[in-house]
């Protein structure tokens, strides 16, 4: 039974695995391919629909949604930390979040934003943004910034409530499952305890008895009295 479930979950976590590297491609696939039409149609609309958005290709030499532009310290301190956040991430994905489908889920969708901006800093030295959004009072950002802020807010929402391992689960079940795993988690630590002090009462009594053999030398045995058969 309990290889039955070993199999099981090590099965759930190669297709969440490969579930979440398909949806990192897709969307990966779409930013790309989006910042490619935008350059190369140069797209410029001059109205925003529903007064809130519009397609407008610029270049950013900054951050995400054009803020601090132009501004070559900012670009590569952007890639120094996109790096870092997406070594970060895929160790998080293969570790901590390695059970949790929600999450790995989510990670794979920061992934692809993080990874389709960082082509484009490292091959053109910019970064490739047509949707305009200033009307909200954002510049103009890509669909990586998208991906990013939005799987960032989701990632914040499942640690904090999702599953009997946020920090505060929402729902009764959650919450008994937590309590439940606290419980098991200190039962094995106070077995595990209970074992390391048997073990060291029996190393300790083991040189008392070595030495209580080693004390009945020759001459004591020898000056014990014989019996007549």
């Amino acid at each position: 039974m309990k290889q039955k479930l070993i199999d099981y979950l090590k099965k759930r976590e190669t297709i969440v695995a490969l579930i979440s590297l398909v949806l990192f491609g897709v969307l990966l696939g779409v930013d790309l391919a989006t910042k490619a039409w935008a350059e190369s149609t140069n797209v410029r609309q001059s109205t925003f629909f529903l007064g809130i958005v519009r397609f407008y290709f610029t270049k950013n030499t900054g951050m995400a949604f054009s803020w601090f532009d132009d501004n070559e310290a900012a670009m590569t301190v952007v890639t120094i930390f996109t790096v870092v956040l997406i070594v970060a991430l895929v160790a998080l994905f293969f570790t901590v979040f390695k059970r949790n489908t929600p999450a790995r889920i989510t990670l794979a969708v920061i992934e692809a934003g993080a990874i389709g901006n960082l082509i484009d800093r490292l091959a053109l030295g910019y970064v490739r943004d047509m949707v305009d959004v200033s009307p909200l009072g954002f510049g103009v950002c890509n669909f990586a910034d998208f991906f990013i802020t939005f799987g960032g807010v989701v990632l914040l929402v499942i640690i904090a409530f999702i599953g009997k391992d946020a920090l505060f689960p929402l729902t009764k079940k959650w919450r008994e499952e937590a309590k439940a795993e606290e419980e098991r988690k200190e039962a094995l630590k106070a077995a595990a305890d209970h074992t390391e002090g048997v073990s060291s009462a029996q190393d300790a009594e083991t040189p008392v008895a070595a030495n209580e053999t080693r004390s009945s030398s020759p001459e004591e045995r020898s000056s014990e009295p014989k019996h007549d058969e």
